[in-house]
């Protein structure tokens, strides 16, 4: 759910008094931010460059090269697939494919009804049970057929 722009302006101003006098405090400004909406809205991004000096481009900067931080809201489910290499051997590729084609998304996507956002991961550190996934923070191994379609059902409830 997008939020109003007046909305945005209340409630970073509590996170930036928050955050006042913090040493570097930026990361822990957009954290903060992306905790309260669930996203950080673009709206932001001049109150807080403005806040901390800083120009907007270098706060979208750092916004964009972290890719744990959302300019969309995400959906009621979050599923996070491993593309890292073990995961890729063991079938990844196709699985990742047939996740996109059942839920009609890309990554970074959200489905149309707001249920599953999809995103993409670099290593879940389950190397010897891949391919991996991530639901919800919920670590998921051995995602097979069976597996998916289970993970499936459960986000699209």
């Amino acid at each position: 759910m997008r939020v109003e722009t007046g909305e945005v302006t209340a409630r970073l101003q509590d996170i930036l008094a928050a955050h006042e006098g913090l040493e570097g405090p930026l990361l822990p400004i957009l954290h903060a931010v992306q905790e309260s909406f669930g996203y950080v809205p673009q709206d932001a991004l001049p109150l807080i460059a403005a806040n901390l000096n800083l120009s907007r481009a270098e706060v979208h900067g750092v916004m964009s090269f972290y890719h744990d931080f959302r300019e969309q809201p995400q959906g009621r489910h979050v599923l996070k697939l491993c593309r890292a290499e073990a995961c890729q051997s063991m079938g990844g590729d196709a699985l990742a494919e047939r996740v996109k084609h059942r839920l009609g998304i890309d990554w970074h996507q959200t489905t149309p009804d707001g249920a599953v956002t999809l995103e993409p991961v670099f290593c879940l550190g389950l190397c010897a049970c891949a391919p991996a996934a991530l639901v919800d923070g919920r670590v998921v191994g051995r995602v097979d057929e069976t597996r998916l379609e289970a993970l499936l059902t459960e986000v699209r409830a």
